[in-house]
């Protein structure tokens, strides 16, 4: 629906195997009148219609065979969503009304009229001043009220899930709890109308250009997670809102026959991305959302499911080449979540050039050597860009973003507070979640007053922030972690809009305390250059006689053997890594920074650590401490050679003076 600018709007719906098509305009009483749509061309039902001008609610009702054994599902008592609305508004109700078929019976039509009971769509203005607005374009390489928190932080970019148009699980509905996350879309165009503070007659549009105007004012890039693996409509038992009315062998993916759907997502359905007309929706809405909406770039939910064709996770078809020659897209950040559920859907390192990935084997190498339980044999891979992952395709380390904590999962409090889920809250018996958390209660499952195991955890928060602060890649902090937020054990709290998921920003000392260490550790990430390589390490020397540009230290304060490496008792590993970097300057002189040496300690008890000598250094001054929670540096020297003692679980990073 696109507004003429003279109170009519030109309308478009493509329904290839349907019959016919009707428009239906709601008053502000809720009265309905509907328009047949009698132009067709390629498919496309189309007109233009006086008397809709901005703020105008409508839908569509397509008229088609009702054959659900093959896949053909055109029901027209059900009122549809535009797939290309650009708001939507209205409450989903739970009624019977909502579904095409009757009961459990998915091949009965039902013809009771849903339209009380589902969301509209809305006619939008799209004149909006962007004068003054510019994309930051930060580089990769430096990603490390709330916007003043953000600032403060040292972030550069946010990364908000899915604003994208959802609606309520129909289970949520029968429990009485809501969706909290929104991985549940059904509008790929339209901002979220419950997110909207000013109103959903398309206020929504201007409060969103608003927002990312003034994030980028403050140096903030705007980064979509986004959800076109699936939609709200789920499987043949769930609600038809849109895209099930229009053309359902079309847009979904289906089980040979039709009447199923075929499911890598674990939602019911997945979107069939390897039709032409369901590519170019997606297409069209990721450049809308960068070309209308000014974001900065998209983090893709379950991006091998978009990557599948025909049943294949395939970086050579039609989704992934389409990106990667679209002049708008390739020049945005592209981030996969390199998984689906479905066969051979776990893709991490996979992807090709221009896309960067949530690191999953960062996020499990991080947990597993921190609690203690795996020794240090991937240690190295993951702290410095996970070469073994990236560096074949001629990928950068800036591909790896790693993270140790996401929305879905425990917060990082309660991954060093529980070692079982508490999902209670969801109501469905503690069955959801994960069971692979990979965390480690120090002795009590759950809120503690010892003074003893609080402090061990407070230092494990430590430990993980700074590793995830210091290491090569790129960094992800979730929300509510730089200061120790709890969900109370619920690692899947997707249904939980309560003070489970809320952010409490009435901070107690020891959260203010752990805030100013994160301050601390990204601080010095953003300060040295040394921390954010934008190649990968290759483990020689930058110059003759000189140490190499990465080293590996054993506690004895020599080299690191090969022996030691694959050890799965060894806890303790130190890196050294030299200012001397591979990036140059235009006169292509290398870039300096200073050198450092990164202790980490996991082990159960204190652990003596040589500092190693020439041609590594020959004084060393301690910058970050996770046993004190100090991030000043030391204004004492220690020489090469002498001992440091490293508390049990800590971590120390220490300046080099050569």
């Amino acid at each position: 629906m696109t507004p003429d600018g003279r109170g009519g709007a030109n309308v478009a719906l493509w329904a290839e195997g349907a019959d016919s098509v009707e428009l239906c305009v709601f008053d502000d009483d809720g009265i309905e009148r509907r328009i047949p749509i009698t132009e067709r061309v390629f498919n496309v039902f189309h007109a233009h219609v006086e008397h809709l001008p901005p703020g105008t609610r409508y839908g569509f009702r397509v008229h088609g065979p009702w054959q659900p054994e093959i896949g053909h599902r055109w029901n027209p008592a059900k009122l549809l969503i535009d797939p290309y609305a650009r708001a939507i508004e209205g409450e989903f109700r739970l009624d019977a009304a909502i579904f095409d078929h009757v009961g459990s019976d998915d091949l009965a039509m039902n013809g009771d009229d849903s339209a009380p009971f589902v969301p509209r769509s809305i006619v939008v203005d799209y004149e909006f001043d962007w004068k003054g607005d510019s994309h930051p374009r930060t580089p990769w390489g430096d990603n490390p009220s709330v916007t003043d928190h953000l600032r403060a932080l040292g972030v550069t970019a946010i990364e908000l899930m899915p604003t994208h148009h959802f609606v309520d699980e129909i289970h949520l509905l029968e429990l009485g709890l809501s969706n909290y996350w929104g991985y549940n879309s059904i509008g790929f165009f339209a901002p979220h109308a419950g997110y909207s503070s000013s109103g959903t007659r398309g206020e929504q549009v201007q409060e969103f250009k608003n927002m990312v105007k003034d994030l980028h004012s403050a140096g903030l890039e705007v980064i979509l997670d986004v959800v076109y693996n699936h939609t709200a409509e789920g499987n043949q038992f769930g609600p038809t809102l849109s895209f099930r009315g229009i053309d359902n062998d079309d847009y979904y993916r289906l089980e040979p026959g039709g009447r199923h759907y075929t499911d890598y997502t674990g939602c019911g359905n997945t979107l069939d991305v390897s039709k032409p007309h369901v590519l170019q929706l997606v297409m069209d809405s990721l450049r809308y959302w960068v070309t209308e909406m000014h974001v900065d770039g998209f983090r893709f939910d379950l991006a091998s499911a978009l990557a599948r064709s025909f049943h294949d996770v395939d970086m050579l078809g039609s989704f992934m080449t389409t990106i990667q020659q679209d002049p708008v897209l390739r020049r945005v950040k592209l981030i996969a979540e390199p998984w689906d559920v479905g066969p051979g859907g776990y893709q991490v390192g996979e992807f090709p050039p221009l896309w960067t990935e949530w690191n999953g084997k960062y996020r499990d190498c991080m947990r597993d050597f921190w609690r203690g339980s795996t020794g240090i044999e991937e240690l190295g891979w993951r702290l410095t860009g996970s070469a073994d992952l990236y560096a074949s395709e001629g990928r950068r380390p800036y591909a790896s973003i790693n993270f140790i904590t996401a929305h879905d999962g425990f917060t990082m409090h309660d991954l060093v507070s529980y070692e079982h889920k508490h999902n209670e809250a969801n109501l469905e018996g503690n069955r959801d979640g994960t069971d692979d958390n990979r965390s480690r209660n120090y002795g009590v499952e759950g809120e503690t007053d010892d003074p003893v195991i609080n402090a061990t955890r407070v230092r494990q928060i430590r430990n993980l922030l700074a590793t995830l602060a210091l290491s090569t890649g790129v960094p992800m902090i979730t929300a509510g972690d730089e200061f120790g937020r709890t969900q109370l054990g619920n690692n899947n709290a997707y249904c939980q809009d309560n003070p489970i998921s809320w952010i409490d920003w009435n901070l107690q000392p020891g959260q203010r305390s752990l805030l100013e260490f994160t301050r601390g550790v990204l601080r010095l990430r953003r300060d040295h250059r040394a921390f954010r390589q934008r190649y990968f390490f290759d483990g020689r020397p930058m110059h003759e006689g000189g140490p190499k540009d990465l080293a590996w230290i054993a506690p004895d304060g020599n080299e690191l053997s090969a022996e030691a490496w694959n050890d799965d008792r060894a806890r303790t590993l130190g890196m050294y890594v030299s200012g001397e970097l591979h990036a140059v300057h235009p006169d292509g002189t290398h870039v300096k920074d200073d050198s450092f040496l990164v202790l980490l300690h996991a082990g159960e008890s204190e652990q003596a650590f040589v500092l190693p000598d020439g041609p590594y250094a020959r004084s060393y001054r301690r910058v970050i401490d996770s046993m004190t929670g100090s991030t000043t540096e030391s204004s004492a020297d220690e020489s090469a050679g002498s001992v440091v003692v490293l508390a049990p679980h800590s971590l120390v990073v220490l300046r080099v003076f050569s």
